[in-house]
């Protein structure tokens, strides 16, 4: 599963950096882009896959294994069976297994999560993060939170009041549209900068930067693993 922490060399961070920079140059808004590996945990694609393989591996040892029958003549009751042992330990062992492969094999977890609980998980953590980090907290209510989650495929966008009120929802879903789909394409440099520019320039029309307006939050890319 792809890390955020190694998504972007040292200078595509600073090119987002930058690119943060320059479009709040003209507009008193505040961004943050943040992107994180995942927004959930997502245990029941682990119990899932485990119980789907512990299933197999037992049908599987049921069907195959000899059974043992007790010898002619022996009235001790005490046969041992190593068939119910290996059944046994299949079952623990395939569940330990597709357990493990659910925790690490990020298309795996997508395959058995339902997609409504990662929006869910990615809108909860995206609220979490604004507060967390801080982007409501700015003196005029301009924050603007860019919220990309990896694992789950989706990003979206957060403003604090005055932003919303300025700008609108409409033009806020419109940037988080253009951030998805250059987000699709698998270059997330060009449309992290790309989406924070074109927010810079909509924003400088209606929150444009006042004389000697200090930056309230750091013009840095958020990496959350």
């Amino acid at each position: 599963m792809q890390r955020a922490s190694t998504l972007f060399s040292t200078d595509e961070r600073q090119k987002i950096q930058e690119t943060v920079a320059q479009a709040e140059a003209s507009t008193s808004c505040e961004i943050v882009p943040v992107v994180a590996t995942a927004s959930g945990r997502y245990d029941r694609a682990e119990d899932v896959l485990g119980l789907w393989l512990a299933t197999i591996a037992a049908i599987m040892i049921w069907t195959l294994y000899p059974r043992s029958t007790d010898e002619l003549g022996d009235w001790t009751g005490t046969s041992f069976d190593s068939g119910l042992i290996a059944l046994a330990a299949s079952i623990v062992v395939a569940f330990l297994v597709g357990a493990m492969l659910g925790s690490r094999i990020g298309w795996l977890r997508r395959l058995f999560t339902p997609s409504d609980q990662m929006k869910d998980e990615v809108a909860a953590r995206a609220r979490q993060v604004f507060f967390d980090r801080r982007v409501h907290h700015t003196s005029g209510a301009t924050g603007l939170l860019v919220y990309v989650s990896l694992f789950e495929h989706t990003a979206t966008i957060l403003a604090d009041q005055e932003v919303l009120e300025k700008l609108g929802q409409a033009k806020l879903d419109e940037l988080c549209r253009q951030l998805t789909e250059g987000l699709g394409q698998g270059h997330p440099t060009e449309a992290i900068c790309a989406v924070i520019q074109s927010a810079g320039q909509q924003l400088s029309e209606v929150l444009p930067r006042s004389e000697g307006a200090a930056n309230q939050l750091p013009d840095v890319l958020v990496l959350m693993d």
